[in-house]
């Protein structure tokens, strides 16, 4: 049961959505163009400051505030919700849990006011699941200054005129072992040597903003670096850890917006003289979808509690969105055959939310680095 605040904030949230998210969307999306004007009014309901402490000018909520939020916007559009996603759980998240005092100072008011998006740079082209074995970008100590040289791939938040830093992460060194030594630095935007190519021409999250990043000895001052050297390995995993959590609650938002959609077409399309919502073919399907989308719902919340306990949750996180990503993907489906003919035309909702649900199955950890996370913390072997 959720508390008397977090109700109050689900509402907000799920009216906002419905009133000034949906009315919008669908022409933004098709336009991929960035929704600059629904992330300013996010920013000023204080959205990207929910997990973020008053003292750095956030609403001095929890994850799981921010967790509802993102559920009740991706019942909408996951563009938005992504967009968010991000900004918080790999932006300004890492820079509030690993940042000194000037580097909080120096950035997380704005972004927990949603005035800048901070991005995290982790994914490289060559490759993703990977890590630390694939990773390729590396940062040298010259002086004062941080020279990195490499690139990044799939950033989301990287190129808006709002984004204000990348956290990169990158090869400082070598361990006695041989092992990479890998550190987080603050990149911010504009910083010479720092490519944005233009953004990706994606299936889905077209609203989102995705591209890729290229460093050629752009240099960065020492002070820059974000936590201690060479802990930026342990960082990233605590990161994705949280926001395994986040992504979840995202993809029960997008598994029960296509439950909404079809409760609602099946009692007004008619065949052979009924609503086919009087027939249970279709009963079973919506009803097999409702059973997904709590499923999934009651999964990421258990994890959120635990991490909000201080328990371990590493594997209810990885259980949470290995469930909810595929409760997504398969209420998608459903939702489309539901609709029909109408299901494949990207006017109507049912549309963007299967063009949106398969990188659920990818993003922050793919369905099998999940399984392997899982195995792994039931005392299994393997990577």
């Amino acid at each position: 049961m959720l508390t008397e605040d977090h109700e109050d904030l689900r509402k907000t949230v799920e009216a906002f959505a419905r009133d000034e998210v949906a009315p919008v969307i669908g022409d933004l999306y098709e336009k991929g163009e960035f929704p600059y004007e629904i992330v300013r009014k996010m920013g000023a309901m204080g959205l990207f400051g929910l997990p973020i402490p008053e003292e750095h000018g956030g609403m001095g909520g929890d994850y799981f505030a921010l967790c509802l939020a993102l559920e009740e916007l991706a019942r909408v559009d996951s563009s938005v919700a992504i967009t968010l996603e991000a900004a918080v759980s790999l932006g300004a998240m890492p820079l509030y849990r690993f940042g000194t005092p000037e580097q909080k100072a120096e950035w997380l008011p704005k972004l927990a006011a949603g005035e800048l998006l901070g991005a995290f740079g982790l994914t490289e082209p060559g490759g993703g699941s990977d890590v630390p074995g694939g990773m390729r970008t590396t940062a040298v100590l010259d002086g004062d200054e941080w020279v990195i040289n490499g690139s990044k791939a799939f950033i989301t938040n990287s190129g808006t005129a709002i984004t204000g830093f990348v956290g990169v992460a990158a090869i400082t060194g070598r361990r006695a072992d041989g092992r990479p030594e890998i550190s987080t630095i603050i990149v911010p935007a504009g910083t010479p040597g720092l490519g944005v190519s233009e953004k990706y021409s994606k299936v889905g999250w077209s609203s989102s903003d995705t591209r890729e990043l290229s460093f050629t000895d752009c240099r960065v001052p020492a002070a820059n670096l974000l936590g201690e050297r060479g802990r930026g390995y342990a960082q990233f995993l605590q990161t994705l850890d949280e926001g395994r959590i986040a992504i979840a609650a995202l993809s029960v938002g997008l598994a029960q917006g296509c439950v909404d959609e079809s409760v609602r077409y099946v009692a007004q399309r008619h065949a052979f003289g009924h609503p086919i919502g009087h027939y249970q073919a279709m009963q079973f399907k919506v009803a097999d979808m409702e059973v997904r989308a709590h499923t999934a719902r009651l999964a990421y919340y258990h994890a959120a509690d635990r991490m909000l306990r201080g328990l371990p949750f590493k594997k209810e996180a990885a259980i949470a969105k290995l469930v909810a990503s595929n409760a997504a993907m398969d209420n998608s489906r459903d939702a489309t055959q539901v609709f029909g003919g109408y299901g494949f035309m990207n006017e109507y909702p049912v549309g963007r939310f299967y063009r949106d649900a398969k990188i659920l199955e990818i993003g922050e950890g793919t369905s099998e680095i999940q399984r392997l996370l899982i195995a792994r913390e039931l005392g299994l072997g393997g990577l």
